[in-house]
């Protein structure tokens, strides 16, 4: 497994966004683009395996980042299904259905992989990967120092040092 610095380096984030790029660009032609409840649908589902992907990895742990995949395995699979209502409905073609279809099961089946992957890691820290860069590693160590700063001390409205009473 190669070293994942961002999310942007991980193959599963980068195939849901092909698949939320080739959402869009059904969705905006045709019979597609006047069903306006199925395209905003669909674009969120599609939009949505994606950006959990990215948002778990930005998190602090694998717990947490195990649960984003598990929304975004769901949100891909959501997917799916609006491809079987699209085609349904007149939408795409079968071609198109029989394109898009294998691109999600094999999405889905890569983000269960990859956690299973997380599940069974000894490693359970922050971003604990095969290997951390070196940045990534003075990253870390500047933000635990941030954490160490004294919380600010901040003043309530009616404190009497801040306000003074009305004569």
């Amino acid at each position: 497994m190669a070293t994942i610095i961002q999310f942007e380096d991980m193959e599963i984030w980068q195939q849901a966004r092909e698949i939320c790029k080739d959402v869009y660009a059904l969705c905006s032609k045709g019979s597609f683009a006047k069903d306006f409840e199925l395209v905003r649908q669909i674009s969120r589902s599609s939009g949505s395996c994606m950006d959990n992907i990215a948002e778990g990895f930005e998190r602090d742990g694998n717990k947490e980042f195990f649960q984003f995949l598990s929304i975004s395995k769901g949100s891909i699979g959501e997917t799916r299904s609006q491809l079987f209502r699209a085609l349904d409905r007149g939408h795409i073609s079968q071609t198109e259905f029989d394109v898009l279809v294998p691109k999600c099961l094999k999405a889905s089946k890569d983000i269960g992989n990859f956690m299973r992957y997380l599940r069974n890691s000894d490693m359970k820290g922050s971003k604990s990967f095969e290997a951390l860069s070196e940045s990534g590693i003075r990253n870390q160590e500047s933000a635990n120092a941030e954490d160490r700063k004294p919380p600010r001390q901040h003043r309530r409205q009616g404190d009497p040092e801040r306000t003074k009473p009305r004569s």
